[in-house]
């Protein structure tokens, strides 16, 4: 289980590597992906909160990266923060997202970004739930339900 000091780590010292690696031109991905998912996805933005209703839906399956179909999260991992987006408390699996530092807006973020394409799914804070304190703030709009 992953705890914040691990994605410090992560973080400062490098990803691991993924178990394949998606690589797409802009014009590539512009013709797969909506105009919101690739604002949010490939430009590093952010939805607005609550725009979705991923945030409340709770059945099992996994979720997966919109850009490349790597499964990033499993149900069981995700809890209600009130924040507006989807919320989880691990990734599926250890190399399944990257973290970069993002020192954009005049804080120091850790970025979560999909492993296998670099997609920006959002950002991971150390206010989640025990036992591993996580909380991968992600953006809906990166992520695909698989139903289980």
């Amino acid at each position: 289980m992953l705890k914040w000091n691990d994605v410090l780590k992560i973080a400062n010292n490098g990803n691991p590597a993924p178990d394949k690696r998606v690589e797409k031109t802009e014009e590539e991905w512009k013709e797969l992906l909506t105009e919101e998912q690739f604002f949010v996805t490939r430009n590093k933005g952010t939805e607005r909160p609550h725009s979705s209703e991923m945030c409340n839906l709770f059945e099992p399956g996994k979720y997966a990266c919109i850009c490349c179909d790597t499964e990033l999260f499993d149900s069981g991992e995700k809890f209600q923060s009130g924040t507006g987006w989807p919320s989880f408390t691990q990734p599926l699996k250890e190399n399944a997202v990257a973290y970069h530092k993002d020192g954009s807006y005049g804080m120091i973020r850790i970025e979560a970004l999909c492993n296998t394409c670099d997609a920006h799914l959002g950002h991971v804070f150390q206010d989640g739930p025990a036992p591993s304190g996580l909380r991968y703030c992600i953006n809906a709009v990166s992520l695909k339900k698989i139903k289980e």
